[in-house]
């Protein structure tokens, strides 16, 4: 099993969160909203390349449109991989905090 990041795990919980429309100024803001992390659009694409180059993620093309000066929108999808990834993250926090209920009394 590979261990994602917490930074992985976050951009493919807000890629998984926004569905169809998870592109990179979306994932900026759910992310920011979530976690109070400022992303840079620079570290957003090389995240989401490693991503997408470990097989976790599909990039998908959109057309151009007038108002973003024919430039393309990319979105990105969760593979089964991706999925499978996050599953496998969850269990493991569930693991590593197992035995620990003490700490989260008051």
């Amino acid at each position: 099993m590979k261990v994602l990041s917490r930074s992985d795990e976050i951009l493919l919980l807000s890629i998984f969160r926004l569905k169809d429309n998870a592109y990179g100024v979306t994932i900026i803001k759910d992310v920011f909203e979530r976690t109070g992390k400022k992303l840079t659009f620079g570290g957003l694409w090389v995240s989401l390349d490693i991503l997408h180059k470990r097989g976790y993620v599909i990039k998908t093309m959109a057309d151009p449109t007038p108002e973003r000066g024919g430039r393309s929108k990319i979105f990105y999808t969760l593979t089964e991989d991706g999925i499978k990834a996050l599953r496998e993250a969850m269990e493991f926090q569930k693991v590593l905090w197992r035995g620990i209920p003490d700490l989260l009394k008051k």
